[in-house]
């Protein structure tokens, strides 16, 4: 019988070509994305005006009628980002906080003028959650040292030009909730401009140092050094790639938290952004 040329190869062409879908399919499942737990970090301004920083804004009565309803057009708002758990800056290892929470939910604590509470505490007890998550813990802030090492190298008009900017931004920030509703603040101050200015007066500031004192260097570091703690506090909490967390904190920490949680491949960054339409 005379051989065929022409099967032999079919089947050959065919053997290879399986392998060769199987081989593809193998390579598309193992670089497939996997399912990333979502992190939305709220940048606030301090409702109660408890004056810790070393710039603060002027907020009016939280408590006030109209600024209790803008405060549920917030919750609306959030709700879309469907959390499966609430973080708070409040310390970590401490639990006033969760204990005021439960006193909440069993009607034994009234709220304050705090974000932790007016979006904390009544977005969590809407969304039926048991539990809040501090996630907090403090940190050096050596500005004192940058003060001097200006002071003493002739360059207190670099300094005072940068805090005179920041003292602007934060009158600014000031201006602009008197005018316009809650919601419409945090959209101004969750703003990536707004973000990258805030982390741009760090940098500014690491300029002010040499190799016989790192002044501002330190200063950035000590800062950055917190925020990475807490962003390590906030991976604590997520039990699974399907988590869906909310963390509610003092604009400042914002650029930073969200570059730590940009920077995780196990992480999804969310913004207050996409979950709402444009508001002039």
């Amino acid at each position: 019988m005379r051989k065929s040329l022409l099967a032999p190869a079919s089947t050959g062409l065919a053997a290879v070509m399986f392998l060769a879908a199987g081989l593809s399919m193998s390579v598309v499942a193992q670089t497939a994305p996997l399912q990333r737990a979502e992190i939305l970090i709220l940048g606030t301004y301090h409702m109660a005006n408890p004056g810790h920083d070393v710039f603060n804004m002027s907020a009016d009565d939280v408590l006030a009628p109209k600024r209790q309803a803008e405060i549920g057009e917030l919750l609306e708002v959030l709700k879309r980002f469907k959390p499966t758990k609430i973080a708070i800056e409040s310390t970590v290892y401490l639990d006033r906080r969760p204990k005021q929470y439960a006193d909440y939910l069993a009607g034994k604590y009234t709220l304050t003028q705090n974000e932790i509470e007016q979006i904390g505490f009544r977005l969590a007890k809407e969304l039926g959650m048991k539990a809040i998550y501090p996630v907090d813990i403090d940190g050096e802030f050596p500005l004192q040292r940058v003060i001097n090492y200006a002071k003493a190298n002739g360059q207190s008009q670099i300094l005072d030009q940068i805090m005179a900017e920041i003292g602007e931004m934060v009158k600014q920030q000031d201006a602009y909730l008197h005018s316009h509703s809650v919601l419409e603040t945090l959209l101004y101050m969750n703003d990536d401009k707004q973000v990258a200015r805030d982390v741009g007066f760090y940098f500014r500031e690491a300029r002010l140092g040499d190799p016989g004192d790192y002044a501002g260097p330190d200063l950035l570091t000590s800062w950055y050094q917190r925020n990475i703690r807490i962003y390590n506090n906030i991976t604590k909490i997520v039990e699974s790639p399907t988590e869906r967390v909310l963390v509610i904190y003092g604009a400042g920490h914002l650029g930073w938290l969200r570059q730590c949680v940009a920077s995780d491949p196990a992480l999804e960054l969310r913004k207050l952004s996409e979950f709402v339409g444009p508001i002039n």
